[in-house]
């Protein structure tokens, strides 16, 4: 496949309403992620098109990857509203089993956070003054796992603003 045959070069805004899930992804995305890809799309915009295949005989297109970020229109009345209600779609043409390849392919290629990275680029936002509410907003961290990348951290300027005093019994 040469660089101008790849389906990437070849962005469809196609109306929400004539996209569809497959019946196959086993991917899941937990609530805060799902706030946080909404928050994603609202900041950044529709950064990676999902990617489907069309069916001519229905006029639809039916999800090869990109599920969360579909339903993220679907769900969101503001983001449906600045897209005017279409999503950016690169086209695949696969048989089933293919396509079905492709669904895990995109799945697994995402891989997962690195530990040792995310620790440095936490202590990093800290050190440029970002608060604990700020991090835990912009890059979708509770409590706990904020806590998590500081302590392992090992740098007690990360702790700057926690009050860890124990209150006293009276």
């Amino acid at each position: 496949m040469h660089a101008d045959t790849s389906p990437v070069y070849k962005i469809k805004a196609v109306p929400l309403e004539k996209v569809q899930a497959n019946t196959y992804n086993p991917n899941v995305v937990a609530p805060p992620e799902m706030e946080l890809l909404e928050l994603s799309i609202w900041e950044d915009g529709y950064t990676m098109p999902c990617v489907c295949y069309y069916i001519p005989e229905t006029d639809r297109y039916e999800l090869v990857d990109g599920f969360h970020r579909y339903m993220v229109m679907k769900t969101s009345k503001r983001i449906y509203e600045r897209e005017k209600g279409h999503l950016p779609v690169a086209v695949i043409n696969k048989d089933l089993s293919n396509r079905m390849a492709s669904t895990i392919r995109h799945n697994r290629a995402r891989g997962t956070h690195n530990v040792g990275l995310m620790t440095t680029i936490v202590a990093e936002l800290k050190e440029a003054g970002m608060s604990d509410e700020w991090i835990r907003k912009n890059i979708g961290m509770d409590r706990d796992e904020l806590l998590r990348y500081k302590q392992i951290s090992g740098l007690a300027a990360l702790f700057a603003d926690n009050d860890f005093s124990v209150p006293k019994q009276k």
